[in-house]
Formats: C-alpha cells, structure tokens, sequence
C-alpha cells in the first residue's frame, strides 16, 4: 500500500495556494489568425489584431532588475490547470507551445515580454509555470 499524495491532488493544492495568494490574472497575446480576404489582406495591408486569452489565478513577484537591464521584471507563477483548459480551445498541445507563440503578456497597464518559462513540478505533474517577463 502506497503512501504520499497524487499527482491531482498536488494540482488541486497549488490551485487553492495560488487562489489565497495571488487571485491575480494576467492576459496572454497571442497574434490573431483571421485576415481579410480582400487584395489588402492578402498583402498583409491589414492588421488581424490580437487574440487575448485570460489566466487565473496567477501569483505576482516584482523581481529587481540591473541599472542597465530592463525597467521592470516580474514572475507569473501561473497554475498549470488555468492554461490547460485554454489549450484545446487555441488548438494548441502544450504550454511551451502557448508562451512561444506569445506577442506579450498584459498585467495591469502593463505590456510585459516573455523572458522564460520553467515548469513546477511535484509528485511528478506539472502544476504551475513560472514565467519571467520583462517590460
């Protein structure tokens, strides 16, 4: 008989931590896909917008940022579950597939741009990202 905690119920857990820490939400950009199918369309003359897709929860850290380097930096850490349920809807497979194909992340006034992103895992599932971005 085996002992220790599952992979859902650590999923579960850091759900409800990231509810009572963070309760945050952040919106990923992603460039839109419909164009028009007049000649400037096809041209590229038109501009086909962004698609906005909205994560929560979500836990904000200011991180410190060099005299030199970029005016902000933050960390998203991000609930694994909240991206999976918008994966099927964008057709994509994976969350690297979701961060690569961002323009940026929105938070507060705030246009942010992907910097990295590293899984969490624990009792081997992956339970939340953590993305840095910058400004």
């Amino acid at each position: 008989m085996g002992s220790g905690i599952s992979g859902a119920g650590m999923m579960r857990a850091v759900d409800a931590m990231l509810q009572a820490l963070g309760k945050d939400t952040i919106t990923v950009l992603l460039p839109a896909t419909a164009t028009a199918g007049d000649a400037a369309g096809m041209l590229g003359l038109v501009d086909p917008g962004v698609q906005e897709v909205t994560l929560s929860p979500v836990l904000v850290t200011e991180l410190p940022t060099a005299n030199l380097g970029p005016r902000r930096r933050i960390e998203f850490t991000v609930s694994a579950s909240a991206i999976a349920s918008q994966l099927a809807t964008l057709g994509m497979a994976t969350a690297d597939d979701l961060f690569n194909a961002a323009l940026g992340i929105s938070y507060g006034n705030s246009l942010f741009y992907v910097e990295t992103v590293v899984p969490d895992s624990y009792a081997g599932t992956v339970c939340s990202y953590v993305v840095t971005a910058v400004e």
